[in-house]
């Protein structure tokens, strides 16, 4: 598989289409396994983490409820959980996505200005030319703000901004967007082919190297060589683009929506969608993230809200470091913390991926992903699993239809 590379700026005009809920007072829950989707393993006996793992409530909404597939990234897009999640909530990545760094930017409360673009900003480690970690050892949020404070000195008109572990944000003043490929997507390779082109690419080029130069003999990096540690070497600038725009959910839906996530990727889809971001102590967008606070946090937002988007980071991290067995166990941790929600009356729960993190490649792929609706019917699927749910009711659904199909 060949990287994908991201061009930004990318033309933007409204989703204006409109839809009428207003009558609907059943509640409604998304439970979102980022990544969650992958291929027949042969550590698995040919089967799918999702096939392999024990995941009984998953295979209750499957069972009880109807499946069916979900194309959620377009033709002509890189698989990204930005792409793929604006398209599950409904909004069109053809006519609405700018690129990464200004979804986040808009979680992170930076307000961009015209002629501002905002890329992702990722802490990596590069050894001897060679992309070694596309997440410098999935360095803690205070060390890379540690970093990244060092870093806004020495960089003059460009500005970092710190966010969650590797996550962060740059912005650049009267730029002109560049072309540029996600370091995950290049893990194990030579760099050179993948640095940014175009536009705005010497601007961040000189910042990849200032980075260097801070970041060498850091005390953050001396105190995590000390302790084993993987260093973080650079900075890695991608997927950038101008301030985007989004119809208000409430507006589109006519129902109040919130959203739960750990990463800013996600909550700032929710900002500019108008949706509640719901803060979950013990979210922290890895594996190590409290599955279970998420659900109950969930739970009790619906008291208030018609609509939870609950998003689990953690499967798609397993996949990205090519671990079967992490990605088993964070499958069946989410299943567990799904339980809490299906004790709730009253509600339509869905279960998906936002896209496949095949444990092959530890990158994103393009295939449909699986979904299962309970308190839409019922099929004869019997278990959640790709396979499976490609024999339910539902057939192949475009993602940008798929909540005018749960809340219809």
């Amino acid at each position: 598989m060949s990287p994908r590379r991201h061009r930004s700026p990318v033309n933007l005009t409204r989703d204006t289409r409109q839809s009428d809920y207003s009558e609907i007072h059943m509640k409604y829950v998304i439970i979102l396994g980022d990544g969650m989707a992958d291929e027949p393993l042969a550590e698995l006996g040919g089967r799918t983490p999702l096939e392999y793992a024990e995941i009984p409530n998953m295979d209750r909404i499957a069972r009880e409820g109807r499946c069916g597939m979900l194309r959620t990234v377009p033709d002509g897009f890189e698989p990204g959980s930005d792409i793929a999640n604006l398209s599950i909530l409904g909004y069109d990545p053809r006519t609405t996505y700018t690129g990464r760094g200004p979804l986040e930017a808009a979680s992170m409360g930076v307000s961009l200005q015209d002629g501002e673009i905002a890329y992702r900003c990722n802490l990596v480690t590069v050894r001897d030319g060679m992309m070694e970690d596309f997440n410098a050892g999935h360095i803690s949020s205070t060390e890379g703000a540690e970093l990244l404070r060092d870093l806004d000195a020495a960089l003059g008109d460009v500005r970092v901004y710190p966010g969650v572990g590797y996550r962060n944000l740059m912005v650049v003043s009267r730029a002109l967007g560049a072309e540029t490929t996600a370091p995950h997507d290049i893990v194990g390779q030579p760099i050179e082919d993948y640095l940014p082109r175009g536009g705005d690419a010497e601007i961040l080029l000189d910042c990849i190297k200032r980075s260097e130069e801070v970041f060498a003999g850091h005390p953050v990096n001396r105190r995590r060589l000390q302790e084993g540690k993987t260093p973080a070497t650079g900075i890695w600038p991608w997927s950038g683009g101008k301030k985007p725009s989004l119809a208000p959910f409430q507006e589109k839906y006519g129902l109040s929506g919130g959203m739960i996530s750990a990463v800013d990727l996600l909550r700032g889809i929710a900002c500019l969608a108008g949706m509640e971001v719901i803060h979950v102590p013990g979210a922290t967008g890895f594996l190590d993230t409290d599955y279970e606070a998420k659900a109950r946090y969930a739970v009790n937002a619906l008291d208030r809200l018609d609509f939870v988007y609950v998003h689990v980071e953690a499967p798609d991290e397993a996949g990205h470091m090519g671990s079967v067995e992490e990605k088993v166990r964070a499958i069946e941790r989410l299943d567990e913390a799904i339980g809490i929600v299906l004790d709730r009356p009253d509600t339509t729960v869905a279960v998906l991926p936002d896209h496949p993190t095949p444990i092959r490649y530890k990158t994103h792929t393009m295939n449909p992903v699986p979904f299962a609706l309970l308190g839409k019917g019922r099929d004869d699927v019997q278990a959640f699993s790709e396979c499976e749910a490609a024999k339910g009711s539902f057939g192949l659904v475009q993602a940008p239809d798929f909540l005018s199909l749960l809340f219809s």
